[in-house]
């Protein structure tokens, strides 16, 4: 089974929805989604916010903001999944920002940062990685590891229902 169709076995188990706001992967995330069928009775949207003013417009976040932690690093990835969960009215924002190359742009960050963040009612979870090869190896290296870290996150919801705390 793909890690697409676990995440929607999982996500349909739990009865959630996901939004996904995407930045450096430009959609693949969201089409890997959608790839499976029946994938709508779980995801209700994707938004590519590529563009400062994407994020702006579309996730809520403001200019300030950017300005203070930019648009590559653990604070924008959080606000990107809080952004995305408000937009679509989910109850799982998964978002990612990053840095493909091959040219580095305004942030002083290396090639091949990557932030992923997971945002629900109970709170945030965001995850730093460091990926190498060239743009599009990276950008799909992002890809793998949002779905890697949604499937982790659903499969640990899914045990803790399972197995309440005596």
């Amino acid at each position: 089974m793909s890690i697409e169709e676990q995440i929607q076995e999982l996500a349909t188990k739990l009865n959630l929805t996901i939004g996904i706001a995407e930045a450096t992967t430009g959609g693949q995330i969201c089409g890997r989604i959608v790839r499976v069928p029946g994938s709508s009775g779980y995801f209700e949207r994707g938004i590519i916010a590529y563009s400062k003013q994407s994020k702006m417009d579309l996730l809520g976040m403001t200019e300030e903001y950017l300005s203070e932690h930019g648009a590559v690093s653990a604070k924008a990835a959080e606000a990107m999944a809080e952004g995305v969960r408000r937009n679509a009215g989910t109850d799982l924002g998964l978002a990612e920002s990053g840095i493909a190359g091959p040219i580095r742009g305004r942030s002083p960050k290396p090639i091949g940062t990557g932030f992923i963040s997971i945002s629900s009612a109970e709170g945030i979870d965001t995850r730093s990685f460091q990926f190498s090869g060239d743009r599009a190896e990276i950008q799909d290296s992002i890809a793998d590891a949002a779905l890697e870290t949604l499937l982790e996150y659903l499969t640990k919801l899914d045990q803790k229902i399972e197995s309440p705390p005596a």
